[in-house]
């Protein structure tokens, strides 16, 4: 009893995906079932790890879920760490894990470990690999080396950065890389080991507006600027374009891109997946010094949906003069 008091105290938030995905009638496929309870119950050893209190936030497909989700999700954790926990483990669906990572590692104010994690393979298929998951997310929460790093992804054993990781394969158990950056750290026998000490965290305020839309476009091989130009009129007040390469547009988007620029932040990225935007080598019409001379921002290796994450939590602030020096932070 007295060893059992003595356990650090943890809390486990579901948000469902397919961690926590069983079949339901034939054909049919798989859907959001488990509550954060049901989780547990196949892994006694948490128990002599932690006093786990659970809470089952949604149970949605991680497709579905939105910032407004994600502002919950970040009012409960902040409310069980001023609340007594020592740690925050999150599960949730591996589809939209990178970008809702990073728009809590935004907003996360604490040294106190928070930890996403998943499943490639639903609960109710052969070799599944949510238990093993959620047991390594845990043991790293738990680990007094996690503090103070925000926001980590724990799959496969691996420990990512929020901003680092992004899902690079669709079925594949090994879904998550950081590319360019590289693992934060592994788990080893049930231990978090860190290939490097954490680095200083810049966080947000919660943001005051949260109605506006930051628009997502992709480049590609002679792509028409109709939905480009159409931008200012739908409604949105930011853009962020996947770019060519090093960030690169056509010559016929740039001109485009360079008028909405004097109405709205627009951000280049890169659409490849990895390596930074260029700053300062190539010169043509639609590459990054031209760009640059037109008023947009150049992303560095921020990719593109993060991008949009801090560009959207930044007009919520009514800053977005604090938009380069963020990006600075990527180049």
């Amino acid at each position: 009893m007295n060893d059992k008091v003595c356990l650090p105290r943890l809390s486990l938030g579901c948000l469902g995906g397919t961690v926590s995905m069983q079949s339901g009638l034939p054909g049919h496929g798989v859907t959001p079932k488990l509550e954060g309870r049901e989780l547990l119950a196949g892994l006694p050893l948490l128990g002599s790890l932690a006093q786990i209190s659970t809470a089952t936030l949604c149970l949605l497909p991680s497709a579905s879920l939105s910032f407004q989700v994600m502002l919950d999700v970040l009012s409960w954790a902040r409310r069980e760490v001023e609340g007594g926990a020592q740690a925050v483990v999150l599960t949730q669906g591996t589809d939209t894990l990178e970008e809702s990572a990073y728009f809590l590692d935004l907003l996360w104010p604490f040294d106190v470990p928070l930890v996403v994690t998943g499943a490639m393979r639903p609960a109710s298929h052969p070799g599944r690999d949510g238990p093993a998951n959620l047991l390594a997310a845990v043991q790293v929460a738990l680990a007094v080396e996690s503090h103070g790093r925000g926001v980590l992804v724990v799959l496969n054993d691996q420990i990512h950065l929020a901003a680092d990781v992004r899902k690079t394969a669709s079925l594949a158990m090994a879904a998550f890389e950081s590319p360019g950056w590289g693992l934060e750290g592994y788990v080893v026998e049930g231990r978090a080991i860190y290939r490097r000490p954490p680095a200083l965290r810049k966080v947000l305020p919660l943001p005051r507006g949260r109605e506006h839309r930051v628009a997502l476009l992709e480049t590609c091989l002679d792509a028409d600027s109709a939905l480009l130009q159409s931008i200012p009129t739908l409604g949105y007040e930011g853009l962020v374009v996947g770019g060519f390469g090093a960030g690169h547009v056509s010559a016929v988007w740039a001109e485009s891109m360079a008028r909405i620029a004097q109405d709205m932040p627009v951000i280049v990225a890169t659409r490849t997946g990895s390596g930074p935007t260029a700053r300062a080598t190539y010169g043509f019409a639609g590459a990054e010094i031209d760009l640059v001379s037109k008023g947009l921002h150049m992303a560095g290796d921020l990719c593109p949906r993060k991008c949009r994450i801090l560009l959207w939590l930044l007009i919520g602030l009514d800053n977005q003069a604090a938009l380069p020096g963020w990006l600075a932070a990527r180049q």
